[in-house]
């Protein structure tokens, strides 16, 4: 057997010995390291969230290889290159395999949506400094003929006046259907229905099986019959409240806190109130695991069901940056469109080192999983709606998102958002870690620094959520809040106790290690579990990094 020797540099090893040091310094908090606190105070592991759960580093290299360039997309030329772009496209389309369509440096000038449609495909620029790749938007979406995926959402606002009303500043405007859908840059299945908004657009639904019972944390159900199930299907799980106001999956979600439920949670009993992307990866009679854990335990009341979920893998946006004018804001939910990308039926996939300018939204999504956004930049004057934001999914990391502009919601886990983590992010304007009701539940904000803005008295609603009412509270059981680094400016006095103000219709909060450059204190509720604050967790700085760490070793053991 070959000896296997590693040598480490002088200054290598004495960062290792000073984390070391630290991390022996400070104990891991009790939520970790004692049983009777975990037992009594429950902490989702969500080292799940990610391209293939985390488990996968991005791919890099690519067999197949076409340029843009050589279906006439040319940069810096001043001319539109939406056609050709579609035409490269089309021909990349038609390469067995993966493949990576690479844009050339330089200035390109689109004005249609691009959409992707297409599994095992990647869209590459050439980087995003001075001599990468820009894509430049001269005009927003709502020049775009409309959208056929948008039919039903536009038929929804006219249907439910679904007007943007201030008084004050003398607007009564239509909502916009860009102001949380839509992109120029569109990953899609054709067809596929991505969101439920009017029942007459009810389609039949695949349902392979019906499932009886499973354990919140756990990743084996057991199903009525397997027949249908193979190995390796990527499947929905989806869990139904058909009992009404009173229904036990509402009372599973906000654990029978004195919190107002909003009437969506019983009113649609044919739509599925909690939703998971999942794979099957044992089948063993009617007992079958997942890739994920539960997020609450199903019982026969929830009507719990596996349906057939059409999506693409493998797909890549990578390496340019966006850009459009700048144009003033008119209001809020009455967005022109100046969207980037919009990500929706997507599994295994990714979208990274990318910065966006003077956007409204830079990266929506809906109905996604196993996705990793990351190294992602909003800049620009523009006051924007969302940075990126999460609708609707399941297990997607947002890693590395820096926020230096304006935004209504700068970080925002939205309706039915499980199990998503931002981690290492900073938002260096008006910071808010927005939660947006609907039925969200088990999501986390890990290792987030904040800048709070001038001309602060004594408390600041960092923790805030927004969300129509029919949707309160803001979000269910056990989201998370792990060693956020909140900075004070130099005009807030520090010395004083800062509040920082949560919602106080968000129940059983995890709100640990919150610290600074000031003295805070914590106001959450009902029933959150806060520790740590003032203290840095320097022995577990990122939640997810400590439990995916804890779970692959596991699996090394197995």
């Amino acid at each position: 057997m070959k000896r296997i020797v590693r040598l480490f540099s002088i200054s290598t090893t004495l960062a290792i010995m000073g984390c070391l040091l630290s991390c022996q310094a400070q104990q891991l908090p009790a939520i970790l390291s004692k049983k009777s606190v975990q037992e009594q105070h429950y902490l989702p592991d969500f080292s799940y969230a990610g391209y293939h759960n985390g488990e996968r580093a991005i791919p890099s290299n690519f067999a197949t290889i076409i340029q843009a360039e050589d279906y006439g997309v040319l940069a810096n030329d001043g001319l539109d290159d939406s056609i050709n772009l579609k035409k490269a496209i089309q021909a990349a389309y038609e390469v067995e395999g993966p493949v990576c369509l690479q844009l050339p440096a330089g200035r390109l000038i689109l004005s249609d949506i691009i959409y992707l449609e297409r599994s095992n495909f990647v869209l590459r620029g050439a980087g995003t400094d001075a001599q990468g790749t820009e894509i430049y938007f001269p005009r927003p979406l709502m020049y775009e003929p409309d959208p056929e995926a948008l039919q039903e959402l536009r038929e929804y606002l006219v249907k439910f006046d679904k007007v943007q009303r201030e008084k004050d500043n003398n607007i009564s405007l239509p909502f916009s259907q860009y102001a949380w859908s839509g992109g120029f840059i569109w990953t899609q299945v054709p067809g596929e229905r991505v969101k439920s908004y009017l029942k007459e657009y009810e389609r039949p639904i695949h349902e392979l099986t019906a499932v009886g019972s499973g354990n919140r944390g756990e990743k084996t159900i057991q199903v009525e019959d397997a027949s249908n199930l193979s190995l390796g299907d990527v499947l929905e799980l989806q869990l139904f409240n058909k009992e009404g106001e009173q229904g036990q999956i509402i009372s599973e979600l906000y654990k029978d806190t004195n919190v107002k439920i909003g009437s969506h949670h019983w009113n649609f009993p044919d739509l599925p109130i909690v939703r998971q992307q999942v794979e099957i990866k044992k089948i063993q009679g009617n007992t079958v695991t997942l890739n994920t854990p539960l997020t609450i335990s199903i019982r026969a009341f929830h009507k719990a069901r596996l349906v057939e979920w059409k999506h693409l893998e493998e797909v890549g946006i990578e390496n340019f940056r966006i850009s459009f004018p700048m144009t003033p804001r008119v209001a809020h939910h009455v967005e022109q469109g100046w969207n980037g990308i919009n990500l929706t039926r997507l599994y295994n996939s990714w979208v990274k080192d990318i910065v966006i300018d003077n956007a409204d939204s830079g990266v929506l999504s809906e109905e996604i999983a196993n996705v990793t956004i990351k190294n992602i930049t909003t800049t620009g004057d523009h006051y924007a709606h969302y940075t990126v934001a999460m609708a609707g999914v399941h297990n997607v990391l947002a890693e590395n998102i820096v926020v230096q502009n304006k935004a209504e919601h700068p970080l925002s886990f939205n309706t039915f958002s499980t199990k998503n983590v931002y981690k290492d992010c900073e938002v260096l304007v008006d910071p808010i870690l927005d939660q947006h009701s609907g039925a969200n539940h088990q999501n986390l904000f890990d290792n987030v620094k904040v800048h709070l803005p001038e001309n602060l008295e004594d408390s600041y609603p960092l923790f805030a959520g927004g969300g129509a009412g029919y949707w309160k509270p803001s979000h269910g059981a056990y989201s998370t809040f792990w060693n956020t680094q909140v900075i004070l400016p130099e005009t807030v006095m520090a010395q004083k106790t800062f509040t920082l103000n949560g919602m106080k219709d968000g129940p059983l909060a995890r709100v640990i290690g919150t610290h600074g450059n000031g003295n805070y204190q914590i106001e959450y509720g009902p029933d959150a579990y806060i520790s740590h604050t003032n203290q840095a967790l320097n022995a577990a700085p990122s939640l997810y990094t400590y439990q995916l760490e804890q779970r692959m070793k596991n699996m090394v053991k197995e």
